[in-house]
Formats: C-alpha cells, sequence, structure tokens
C-alpha cells in the first residue's frame, strides 16, 4: 500500500495516513473549545483590527456564559433556532457559542441578503429568536421574531445585549433542567447543498467537536497560544465559525478580525498584530500581489507563516506570483463542504515527519474519515487515480437537511456515506484531486451562488423563453455568475435590461456578471441543461 493511507483493497475505501485521533465524548462545543481557558484568562482572544475592542480569554468565557443564562431566563430551550444576522465583529464568536451552551442552535445568515431571503431562512429553520446589529435590525425587525440587538446604539423595540446580561446576572443562578449533550444540534448553517436550492444542515455538538479533532490534529503543543489569525472570512459561513473562530480560541490563539476587506487596512492589520495565518479567497491573494498599495509596506515585517485557500480553485500563475513575492509563506489548500465541515488539508506539521500535499491537490484525507471515489452511474468504488464522485463517512457528517428527508437520502445513503457532488480521484500517495462539479454551483468570490435560483429569477421575466446559468472563470471573483437566454422573438429588452432585472432582485454577490442572447439551450436526453458545453464555449470571451 506504502503511503497512500489504508484502503479497503476490495471496496476502494481509502483513510488518513496519519493515525486515528481521539474524539472526547461528553463535552458540548463551547467546553470543548474554551477548555483551559482560564489558565488564559488576561490573554486577548479576540480582537477587531478597524475599533480595537477586544475581549480576553477571561471574558469570553464569563460573556458566554452570562448570554447562555440570559437566553434560558429568557425563555429559549433546548432545539429552539435563534437565527444570527451580523457582520464580522469581536462579539461574533460569543453569541455563537453562547447560543449553544444554552441548548440552542445557531443559524446565520448573511447581513447583507434582502429581507426576504433571511426571511425565508427565519420560516423555514422556526427561529425563536435573531441577532442583529444596526447593519441589517430593518431587515428583520418585522419577522414576528424577538430581536437581540448588539453595538453602542440603543435600537428601539429591541433586546438591548447589554441589558440582556446585566438583567441576567441579577437573576441569580438559572436551574439547567435539560443539560446539553453532544449529540443535540448546535448549528444550522444553510447551504445550497448539491441540487441549489438553500436547506439547513444539521449538524450536532459531536459533529464539530470530531471536526475540530480531525482539523487540529497536527498542531504542535508548542503552537498552542501563539497562534494569530486573520478573521476575514464570513463568520456566516460554517468555515468562519468553525475554522476560524473555534480553532483559534481551542488552540488559545488570538483572531483579528476584519468586517471587509480593503488592502491597505489588510496589509495594516497583518503587520501590526503580526498574523501568523490568514484564511482568504483567491481574489485576497490577487490584491496581495497586484495591487500597488502593498508597495508602501515594507513585507519585510510581515510575520505571516502560512494562507490558506479553500473557498474556490486556486490558478496556478497566482500561485506562483505570490510564492514570488511573499517568500517562504506556505499556501496551503482545503477541501470540505457545509455538510461535512474540513474533509482534506495539504498541510499537517513537517516536524511530526509530516509530508507536504502536491500542487493543486486538495491534500490528503484528516485523520477518523473515510473517502471512496464513485462512479456516478453506477455507484461502484473506483480505484486509485479513477475519477469518480467524491463520498465521505465519519461523525462529522451532518444529521441531515432540516425537515427536507427527501434531499437528505439523496445525499447520505443507508451505509453513512455522505456524497458531495464533486468529482474527483486520489493518486497512489495519498493525495486528492478536485476535477469538477456535479453540483454546478458557482463559487462567486467563495460565496454559494445556485443557479437554479437565478434560472428560476430569468424566467419569471415575460420576455424571457428559456435560460441556463453557469459558471465562468474569472482571475479575481474565480467564477462569476453567467448566463444564456433565449428572448422571445417580438421582446424589446437588451441584454443590460436582464441583468439589472436580476440585480435589483438579489443579494450583489448573486449577480449575472455576463449575459448572452441565444437561440437554444443545449439539454441532454433527460432534459438536464448542458452547463459544460456552454462554460467551454464562452470561456474566452467574456
Amino acid at each position: 500500500m506504502g503511503d497512500a493511507g489504508v484502503a479497503d483493497e476490495d471496496l476502494h475505501i481509502f483513510r488518513s495516513r496519519f493515525a486515528t485521533v481521539p474524539v472526547p465524548d461528553n463535552i458540548t462545543l463551547p467546553e470543548f473549545v474554551l477548555q483551559d481557558a482560564q489558565k488564559y484568562s488576561e490573554k486577548v482572544a479576540i480582537v477587531e483590527a478597524a475599533t480595537g475592542k477586544a475581549y480576553t480569554y477571561g471574558e469570553v468565557v464569563r460573556d458566554v456564559q452570562r448570554f447562555a443564562k440570559a437566553l434560558r431566563s429568557i425563555g429559549l430551550r433546548k432545539g429552539n433556532v435563534v437565527v444570527v444576522a451580523l457582520p464580522n465583529l469581536a462579539i461574533y464568536p460569543i453569541v455563537s457559542l453562547g447560543i449553544m451552551a444554552a441548548g440552542g442552535v445557531f443559524s446565520s445568515v448573511n447581513p447583507q441578503s434582502l429581507e426576504s431571503e433571511i426571511r425565508k431562512q427565519v420560516e423555514d429553520s422556526e427561529a425563536r429568536l435573531l441577532v442583529a446589529n444596526e447593519v441589517a435590525f430593518d431587515k428583520v425587525k418585522d419577522l414576528g421574531v424577538p430581536v437581540i440587538t448588539v453595538g453602542d446604539d440603543i435600537i428601539p423595540d429591541s433586546i438591548n445585549w447589554e441589558e440582556l446580561l446585566h438583567a441576567a446576572d441579577r437573576a441569580g443562578q438559572a436551574d439547567i433542567q435539560d443539560p446539553v449533550t453532544q449529540s443535540d444540534l448546535c448549528a444550522l448553517p444553510y447551504s445550497s447543498g448539491t441540487t441549489g436550492t438553500s436547506k439547513g444542515v444539521m449538524l450536532t455538538h459531536r459533529n464539530l467537536v470530531s471536526n475540530l479533532s480531525s482539523t487540529l490534529f497536527s498542531v504542535a503543543p508548542e503552537m498552542i497560544g501563539h497562534v494569530c489569525v486573520l478573521g476575514l472570512i464570513p463568520f456566516f459561513h460554517i468555515y468562519g465559525i468553525t475554522g476560524i473562530c473555534c480553532s483559534a480560541l481551542r488552540n488559545k490563539g488570538k483572531v483579528v478580525v476584519m468586517g471587509r476587506f480593503e488592502i491597505r487596512a489588510f496589509m495594516d492589520a497583518l503587520i501590526k498584530h503580526e498574523v501568523t495565518f490568514v484564511p482568504i479567497v483567491p481574489a485576497i491573494m490577487l490584491a496581495m500581489v497586484k495591487s500597488p498599495v502593498v508597495n508602501e509596506f515594507d513585507i519585510s515585517k510581515l510575520n505571516l507563516k502560512s494562507v490558506m485557500t479553500a473557498a474556490a480553485p486556486l490558478a496556478p500563475d497566482l500561485r506562483a506570483a505570490f510564492e514570488e513575492k511573499y517568500v517562504g509563506v506556505l499556501i496551503q489548500e482545503a477541501y470540505g463542504l457545509t455538510e461535512h465541515s474540513c474533509i482534506t488539508l495539504t498541510h499537517a506539521d513537517p516536524r511530526k515527519g509530516h509530508r507536504m500535499a502536491k500542487k493543486n491537490s486538495v491534500g490528503f484525507i484528516l485523520p477518523n474519515l473515510e473517502v471512496k471515489f464513485i462512479d456516478p452511474d453506477t455507484g461502484i468504488s473506483l480505484p486509485k487515480n479513477t475519477r469518480g464522485e467524491v463520498c465521505v463517512r465519519s461523525q462529522c457528517v451532518m444529521q441531515g437537511y432540516y425537515k427536507n428527508r427527501e434531499e437528505t437520502e439523496r445525499t447520505i445513503d443507508e451505509s453513512g456515506w455522505l456524497h458531495t457532488g464533486d468529482i474527483g480521484y486520489i493518486d497512489e500517495d495519498g493525495d486528492i484531486f478536485i476535477v469538477d462539479r456535479i453540483k454546478e454551483l458557482i463559487k462567486y468570490k467563495g460565496f454559494q451562488v445556485a443557479p437554479a435560483e437565478l434560472e428560476a429569477l430569468l424566467l419569471s421575466h415575460p420576455s424571457v423563453e428559456d435560460v441556463a446559468v453557469f459558471s465562468l472563470p474569472d482571475e479575481e471573483a474565480g467564477e462569476i455568475p453567467t448566463a444564456c437566454v433565449v428572448i422571445r422573438k417580438d421582446a424589446q429588452e437588451k441584454e443590460v435590461d436582464l441583468i439589472n432585472y436580476v440585480a435589483s432582485r438579489v443579494a450583489s454577490y448573486k449577480r449575472i456578471r455576463a449575459l448572452h442572447f441565444v437561440d437554444s439551450i443545449p439539454k441532454s436526453a433527460s432534459g438536464k441543461i448542458l452547463r459544460r458545453l456552454l462554460r467551454e464555449k464562452y470561456k474566452g470571451e467574456k
């Protein structure tokens, strides 16, 4: 077998080449993440780059407990969903861990979403409470659910965070009738999954504790307390809250929080806070390489050890230009999905003899996971170096899609395998390569855009007869949503009119960036749009 990890030869099931790691029982995600925090009580855990607002580990533990107690005191019960519509703020991890510690279920939403998009999630998840700040308050105030507001402004008709916590402080010790266990749900992020409409992904404390145990397996003991991570990826992404916030807090590192990307503020934060690890999307790496603003900074002052890109494929020429400018900074790639969290990583600890994965690979299988590659048509498991649909089985696999048994059964089979909808293969060294997506989701600057949603919207226009939405590669955004439209013969609209029609009805990242009028949409015998043919046809001419 050599280095490729262990495989069941007949079934072609591949496992990590690294030893199994223990996953602690009887511990909730907040307890796991904040374990030993009292030893670091004076150390800064989270700081906002723009404002300097910070929380020490002692304050994080205190406020997570205070918020959990406050939620129970206002009637939150185990399994109740709380929707959080906040931008990246220092308080964000405290809000999410507090909800989980109370036995609630944290469900994040992009605060830039339209009111109708937030309403859909609040209604679908049957949320009992909302948390927002002034950015999203106007969008959430009329959804029929009480709103807790954070921030300095007192917002009428909302429950003020500070007042709520002070009231809970005065209320004495709350009696927890229903203790939280690992098998309880703790998060309900929404994902387009393998088919395109947004669905709630049910994750338990066990799912996320397992995932952190696997992803952090190679962190050396001497790194504990010394990692500084940039929190720029949105915390409403599961990667933002688990891969950045929970990972850093578990390792007693520091999270430097940024609400939005601006190259000068970004470079300033990296140097000022001596950031060691930066998870970003390729568009930001492009700015780090090409923006003239970078030349204003002495990059020899950076303490940067590695960057990680996971949300979109990384172009080889961008990788080369980055490595040339930022000598010695490792570029890591990872592969994961909301329904499972992280599956592969390209880097572990070289001091433990952990070999780096090959360039352009998404890395090796993490400990405790099983992976196989199946023929999408027959379901038969395939050997090494053979392309198939990536399937994963582990304790990190979601419990299912909320109130959606049909989609759950389509995604997780009776043997517990999660079918990712991605096509890939594993080579003889155990490195995994992702080739294509069956599921066709467009990743615009790391945001998921579902073609089906945009197609339905365009078809609602009276002049549109048929439509296909697909991705085209784009150096800055990774991929851009592109449309081909069959227009009615007597229609007066130009391409720009339809682009604007979509733009006025969706969040900015979902906008159609290029649109072509065509005579017909290529489809398979079963009526499926052949987006691949359209991608190939328009690739060169954006």
